[in-house]
């Protein structure tokens, strides 16, 4: 059963790609999390569909961490008229600091619990590489 959207303009494998990225999540990565059916070769075409089934479009939102609504509904031009409406505000139109200052950088944030996540699967795929050639040296005994 493919899921899906209300809005036809949203393309589901580029919201996967966008929010990856935006996560400094490599394809190879997320291919590890979805299974060992999966590869960077598979995560890359499925990022070029429009549509993705909804039981993968979960799977996929639980390895990112975020909800499966955040890659369904993400509009990226909806979300920069929003950001434009947002910060471009007349001085006279706005109560108090007419130039806010922002500290928190979400992404930021996001990107450095990731970060751990990744340098773990690069530690294990190195122990993994290291036992091969252990088992290699082994077997030619």
């Amino acid at each position: 059963m493919t899921h899906t959207t209300n809005n036809p303009k949203i393309h589901q494998g580029r919201n996967v790609k966008r929010f990856r990225e935006m996560l400094g999540i490599k394809q190879d990565a997320l291919a590890y999390e979805l299974g060992d059916d999966w590869n960077q070769q598979k995560v890359s075409l499925l990022e070029q569909k429009e549509t993705i089934e909804a039981n993968l479009l979960r799977q996929i939102s639980d390895a990112l961490k975020i909800p499966v609504e955040a890659i369904e509904n993400f509009d990226e031009e909806q979300a920069v008229n929003v950001i434009a409406n947002t910060f471009n505000i007349e001085k006279d139109a706005y109560i108090g600091n007419s130039k806010p200052i922002f500290n928190i950088n979400p992404i930021e944030e996001i990107k450095k619990l990731h970060e751990e996540k990744i340098a773990l699967y690069e530690r294990m795929l190195k122990e993994k590489d290291e036992m091969m050639v252990r088992l290699e040296q082994l077997i030619g005994k």
